[in-house]
Formats: C-alpha cells, structure tokens, sequence
C-alpha cells in the first residue's frame, strides 16, 4: 500500500489558501472598474471606440481567468479522486488480512467506482467540459481530497494496531524472561557467596593444609572481588564518568579487544590496593604487633574465626579488631574521595569510618564482603609452612601458561602474545606455582623477564 505522506496534507492546505486568493482576485477583476479609472483617458479620442476597446480587453481577461480556474478546478478533481483511489486501495488491503470478504467487495465496488470516476474527468478534459462555477468546485475537490487522506491515515492507524499490541505482548514476554533469568543469578550469586564452597576446610587442622585449600578461597576472593568492580562500573555509568578515561588512566596504551575488556582494567586496580602488602605479616597494618611465637596457629584461628561469620556482623561485633582497622585502610585508600563524591553526593561513608563506625550501605556491605575474602586469603597463605607470597608479571613480559592464565583467550593462541597487565596476582606455595591471571595484547613495544614472587603490589 502507497503511504499518503504529512506533507501532501500541508500542500493541499496550501493549495486551498491559493485558491480562495485566486477567487477573489477573478471577482476583483470582473466587477465594475471604479470612477476615477475614467481620469487618464484622453480628451480628443474618440469615447465610442475607447469604450469598446476597453470592453473587449476586460472579456478577453475575463475568458482566460475562466479558462484557468476551469483547468484548476478538473486538476483539483484529479487529485482529489486519486486520493480516493489511494483510501480505496488502501481500505481493500486491510480487508485482506485478516481475510474479510464483506470489506473486501465493499472496497473493490469503492475502487471500482473511482476508477470509473477518474475516466470520466479524462473524457470531460478531452471534450473540454468544464465545470460551470469552477470556485465552488476548487473548493469541493480541495475539502474531499483531505477527508480522502483522513481516511488513508485512519486505516493505516487500525491496520498498524495488531501489530503495536503483538510488539506489547512480545516486550512483556520478554520481560517476563529477563526478571527470570535475574532471579536465577541472584539465586545462583547467594549460593556462591555463602560459605559452603569452603566447606572443604571444614574441620580442617592446619596440619593439612594443600594448595587446593588456597585455590579454593582464591577462586571465592576472585567472585567477590568481581561482584565489587560490576558495583563500581555501574555506579560509574551512574555518574556519567568517562570510563574510557577512568580506564586508560588506570592502564595506558591497552587496546582492548572488546569493549568490555575494559572492566579487566578497573578489576586489576582494586586488586592492586587490595592485595597491597600482602605479603607482609601485618598486611597494611602498620601498629599491629603479632606474637613472636605460633604465628601459624594465629593466622589459622583467625581464619577460622572469619570463615562462616558474615562480614557486616562481624565489623558490628568486633569493632577494633585487625579486619574492622583492615577495612578502614583499604576502603580509603581503594574509594578516593572524589569517587566517593561523585557515586553518593556526599563524603558520609568515609566520615563514619574515621569516626570509628561502619556505614550501613549496600556499596560498603560488597565492599566488606570482598575485604573479609581477601583477608581470609592472607591468613590462610600465612596458615602454610613456609608461607604462600604473591606475584605479577609486568607489562611487556611475554606470556607462560606456566605462571599464567589469560583473561582474554583468544589472544592465547596469538604467537608470542605479550602481557598488557596483571588482572589478578599469582601464588607461590614451595615449589607449586598458582596462576596469576592476566589480560593479553598484541601492542607490546617492552619485553621484560619473568620475575615472582617477593615483589610488594
């Protein structure tokens, strides 16, 4: 079917506006010259033949007015009767589906009849019959020729209503699906965040210990950790940060093979501050003294003592303790003031923490939940005998599926790909390496040697 389009509306308006300037204008032109017309004319012609001359030049004007608004007036019966051939063809069209045979002889007898119409105004220009008051039918042919796209319009509209409801049942349905899957990952998410995927150290003695016990809590701190930089990210979009630039100022010159690469980079940020001083047996606590004796012992209670108690209550609980001081550092060091600012509108959080109190937020509550797992990681490495230490790779350095793990497979099977960060450090226990997982580039100018282990993040 042929759209009538909104300009063909706007030009006929226009058309209508011209006509009726046009008719006035006849009727000025055919009306009585006025007295003062009489003042140019001359004394010694002849008023006899000046009088007929005018005359004559009047009619002659008269006649091809005529004739013009006569021509105007059958185009304008043209086109208005086109316009009902449109609405016709249209109107059968939307009798055929859903299949009406009423509404489909009640349209082919409307379009049969316009057809027959649009002849006869062929015959009446070939006979030069024109129409006697061709004003009056301007404005006739102009009115019916809008109606005729009022219609086209209003069929249109029905025709197109099906459809609108069939998209509003599809957008529901869909819907429908997306709250689904978002209820399954939240059940999926509560199953990973409780404790009982470690409960392979339950009623464990430190005696036992493996490095499967230390993977375990690494691949939780890991899921944690992630679930904290998606929070980060979002409220990043929130605030309509330049992500871009957040990105390239936490790592320069990467290019990322796709755009959610990126987050790789702001994942291994917040690994930096908080895996910082892991190594260290007072991890970023500098006044916190620890008994020359039993360390071993220590760190293994205080892990067991952590491991099946929720973060927030234990923070409400124990106040001062080691992980409460832990907590602090890391949150202000890892969330800047201006982040802070920017995601909240205010410095509250921060302000109840160096006030001694923990903010009662769903921010800090993920916050708390990624620091009691990297806590729980530190005491578990300082649980072995000698004690696991931390590494990462530097930029440049060519990649090993020894030591490493890429993010980003597909650059795995490159020749030679190169290091472009560390995303998540590795672990070292004796002589048995755990992977440190890192995002992998073909734009690497440096190349520099392996190196592990001792070295601070």
């Amino acid at each position: 079917m042929e759209h009538v389009k909104p300009s063909e509306v706007t030009a006929s308006k226009s058309k209508l506006a011209r006509t009726f300037a046009k008719v006035f204008h006849v009727r000025a032109l055919s009306g009585i010259a006025p007295d003062n017309g009489l003042k140019n004319v001359k004394v010694d012609a002849n008023p006899n033949d000046e009088e007929s001359t005018g005359k004559s030049s009047v009619n002659k004007e008269d006649e091809e007015l005529q004739k013009i608004m006569a021509t105007e007036a059958l185009l304008a019966k043209i086109f208005a009767n086109i316009s009902a051939v449109k609405a016709s063809y249209a109107q059968l069209q939307y009798a055929q589906s859903p299949y009406d045979p009423d509404g489909i002889q009640v349209a082919d007898r409307l379009l049969i009849s316009d057809l027959k119409t649009l002849s006869k105004l062929k015959q009446c220009f070939l006979k030069k019959e024109f129409d006697p008051s061709p004003e009056r039918a301007i404005l006739e042919a102009e009115s019916k020729e809008l109606l005729n796209v009022i219609k086209t319009y209003e069929i249109m509209r029905k025709k197109l209503e099906p459809q609108v409801r069939l998209k509003e049942s599809e957008i529901i349905f869909l819907r429908e699906k997306l709250e689904e899957a978002n209820n399954q990952n939240r059940s999926i998410e509560k199953r990973l965040s409780k404790s009982g995927s470690l409960s392979v150290l339950d009623d464990l003695h430190v005696s036992g210990l493996s490095p499967s016990h230390l993977i375990a809590v690494l691949r939780h701190t890991v899921r944690s950790i992630r679930s904290f930089v998606k929070l980060i990210v979002n409220e990043m979009r929130s605030s309509g940060w330049d992500i871009d630039a957040a990105v390239n100022a936490i790592e320069q010159n990467v290019v990322y093979l796709k755009e959610d690469h990126k987050c790789f980079a702001i994942e291994s940020f917040v690994c930096r501050e908080m895996f910082d001083s892991f190594n260290l047996p007072n991890f970023s606590l500098p006044n916190e003294s620890l008994p020359d004796r039993n360390k071993q012992q220590v760190f293994f209670g205080s892990f067991n003592e952590l491991k099946s108690v929720k973060a927030k209550e234990f923070l409400a609980g124990n106040p001062r303790s080691p992980f409460a001081k832990f907590c602090r550092v890391k949150y202000l060091r890892l969330v800047h003031t201006k982040m802070e600012a920017s995601f909240f509108g205010n410095l509250s959080q921060r302000n109840l923490l160096n006030a001694g109190e923990f903010p009662d937020t769903n921010f800090f509550t993920l916050f708390a939940d990624m620091a009691k797992r990297v806590w729980l990681l530190h005491c578990l490495a300082f649980s072995f005998e000698p004690q696991a230490s931390i590494f990462q790779v530097g930029k440049g350095c060519r990649f090993s599926d020894v030591y490493m793990e890429s993010v980003n497979d597909e650059m795995a099977e490159e020749s030679e790909p190169q290091v472009a960060f560390t995303v998540v450090p590795g672990f070292r226990i004796g002589k048995t390496f755990i992977q440190c997982q890192v995002y992998l580039s073909q734009h690497q100018t440096k190349v520099k040697k392996f190196t592990s282990s001792k070295k601070r993040l």
